[in-house]
């Protein structure tokens, strides 16, 4: 009989190939397998060989980084390129306090653990220290010199939400002995190790380390690892990498004693009032009652942050394992930065090279946060501080404000009124849909992309009852003038203008400047060769009369789809959040976002317009109605000013 080769998982054709195998032997050819009990064998093993091949499907799947679905085999399949990935953050917030006590001490000590209880969407959540800290007090004496109290500040004190917990293990000298932190959530960025001889004395402190460079055999470090259940296990040296642990001559101790925290993640953001509830010891170690302590709110909580994901883990362990802990390119800096502040929605890197001018030696990176729009100035020193244990000598990093390109939409949509049952459900769909696909990896990164033929896709797949739409994109930036300040501005779209001859090509909102008492506008006028123009700043007199009050107040560069502003000086603007929107037309519907720009589909300020379409509604045939009534047309207006 001739070998059968089994290619498909189906249970009904491995049924049917055994069938086939068995009619190649004559025994065989012209047996009734379904009116026989041999039935009842085929279709055991089918069945086994079904559930076998899917098994080994599974198991082969789960073998390779990029195929694998269970977390705990995406984690070891990271880590056998070196990579742990992210834990939770716990969102931290920096607080001053004073305590005022009648006890005589020269000192107060905050002890670890719940420091205060702080409120965030209608949740208290706890926040907490994972180290004592102390201050020295300050006494006061009555006239006579008596002592009255004594007060301890503590100011700019950062603390962490989450529950302050401790772990001790004893270390017995087996090889298979673990060390696993029995609690999920942990933030290990607050994670503390110590090694001692006794369980009373906390020991010398461990520090993490994620490689071994610059590691010998007296180097005190650990390590941790993701097991299940997203716990954390410690590691520790063997002697020749790392300090080993133990009683022996040289050895700090057998007895490990962890601190750490866990934490709610990204849900503690946003609290921004406290109650005072922690602990407070004298000098003695007597417990202190501070009485009503009011908490001053430095920095309300930020930068909390969820595990790592499997996508992440994938995208992130072979980058950061190319880059060998070094920033030396692009992808380099993109998984190092990624690692050093978790709170990383999308990162550009821009060479000095490639910047207008050139600035070599210097290399520029934009950070868009998970839950923000900006990256804080504190925020910015600590990820450059950490990044320059990976940079190359001589290369110097600055961290520069998020750009973002806007891009709106001006879309007709046509629609068959005899299928759907209101009009203004139909916009409120349409707007739903494109607020989903605003949301979606195409645009919320650096270098992201708007695509016109899908975004077509998305509005006509919004609604059976939808017979077309005519969208026109704009792009727009915002400018934040400095008021009452003579200053120049410059704003790049990184996307090619469409020029009219006519102008009107660059629209604004309004503005005043220093003498003119008139909301003012900003126009452009193209030259001759339609890539450049000049800028104007105008006023409207009427309806279809304007009057230009600088005649030349800057240059447009339509090419490069770039702005830029000659000396001015602005006193307000017509929005009262103080910003002056100018908008443009791409050349291009496709909208990308080139180096430092990052994609916003601005949804809120899009014009959604539900037109009925006389045609498909069976209104009529020839069109005429449709043609003088329901016209859109698909090219820019020429109004003056921002709509």
């Amino acid at each position: 009989m001739p070998f059968t080769k089994y290619t498909n998982l189906d249970f009904d054709q491995i049924k049917t190939s055994i069938k086939d195998y068995l009619r190649a032997n004559s025994t065989f050819t012209d047996f009734d397998f379904e009116g026989s009990n041999f039935s009842v064998l085929i279709d055991t093993l089918a069945y086994n060989t079904y559930i076998t091949a899917f098994n080994s499907n599974m198991v082969v799947n789960e073998s390779f980084l990029d195929s694998a679905t269970l977390r705990e085999n995406v984690v070891s399949l990271a880590g056998n390129i070196g990579y742990v990935p992210r834990s939770r953050t716990a969102s931290k917030a920096q607080i001053s306090f004073n305590v005022t006590t009648s006890t005589n001490t020269p000192t107060l000590t905050l002890k670890a653990g719940i420091v205060c209880v702080g409120s965030a969407n209608d949740t208290t959540y706890t926040f907490a220290i994972p180290e004592d800290i102390t201050a020295n007090t300050i006494a006061t004496f009555d006239s006579a010199g008596q002592f009255i109290n004594c007060t301890a500040s503590f100011n700019n004190l950062n603390v962490f939400q989450g529950i302050f917990l401790t772990k001790q293990f004893q270390y017995d000298g087996s090889l298979d002995q673990r060390f696993v932190l029995n609690n999920s959530f942990i933030d290990t960025s607050t994670l503390k190790v110590y090694i001692g001889k006794s369980t009373d004395i906390r020991g010398i402190e461990y520090s993490l380390s994620e490689n071994i460079f610059d590691v010998d055999k007296n180097t005190r470090i650990f390590f941790i690892n993701e097991v299940q259940d997203e716990k954390y296990e410690l590691r520790f040296g063997d002697g020749l990498i790392g300090k080993k642990l133990g009683n022996a001559v040289g050895s700090d101790g057998d007895i490990i004693t962890a601190n750490y925290i866990i934490t709610d993640g990204r849900d503690g953001n946003g609290s921004s009032s406290f109650s005072f509830s922690g602990t407070l010891e004298s000098a003695s170690s007597n417990i202190i009652d501070p009485g009503n302590v009011t908490i001053v709110t430095n920095q309300s909580s930020i930068n909390g942050g969820d595990i790592e994901p499997l996508d992440s883990i994938k995208y992130y362990a072979p980058r950061m394992y190319s880059s060998q802990y070094r920033a030396v390119t692009s992808r380099d800096y993109e998984a190092i930065i990624k690692r050093i502040y978790p709170d990383t929605e999308s990162v550009s890197i821009v060479g000095g090279e490639e910047m207008d001018p050139p600035q070599f030696g210097t290399v520029q990176i934009s950070i868009k946060p998970k839950n923000g729009t900006f990256v804080s100035d504190f925020n910015k020193t600590q990820i450059l501080s950490k990044l320059k244990q990976f940079t190359v000598s001589g290369i110097n990093q600055k961290i520069t404000d998020l750009k973002l390109l806007y891009v709106e939409l001006n879309s007709s949509v046509y629609y068959n009124y005899s299928q759907v049952s209101s009009a203004d459900t139909l916009k409120t769909s349409v707007t739903n849909s494109l607020q989903k696909y605003s949301e979606s990896l195409d645009l919320n990164k650096f270098g992201g992309r708007v695509r016109y033929s899908k975004l077509q896709q998305v509005i006509d797949n919004t609604d059976t009852a939808i017979t077309s739409n005519i969208t026109k994109i704009i792009i727009r930036r915002d400018l934040k003038p400095v008021f009452n300040k003579f200053a120049q501005y410059e704003l790049c779209y990184g996307n090619q203008f469409h020029v009219n001859i006519k102008g009107f090509n660059i629209k604004s909102t309004g503005f005043k400047i220093f003498g003119e008492t008139d909301t003012v506008y900003i126009t452009d006028v193209p030259n001759a060769d339609l890539k450049s123009g000049n800028l104007s700043i105008v006023k409207e007199v009427s309806d279809d009369v304007t009057r230009v009050i600088v005649k030349s107040a800057g240059t447009v560069d339509y090419l490069k789809g770039e702005i830029n502003l000659e000396t001015i000086n602005i006193t307000s603007t017509s929005l009262s959040n103080g910003l002056i929107e100018i908008q443009a037309f791409p050349e291009s519907n496709d909208v990308v976002g080139l180096r430092d720009l990052y994609i916003s589909l601005n949804i809120s300020k899009s014009a959604i317009n539900i037109v009925r379409d006389v045609i498909a509604s069976g209104d009529e045939i020839s069109g005429t109605r449709f043609v003088s009534d329901f016209y859109t047309s698909s090219y820019s207006n020429g109004n003056l000013v921002r709509k």
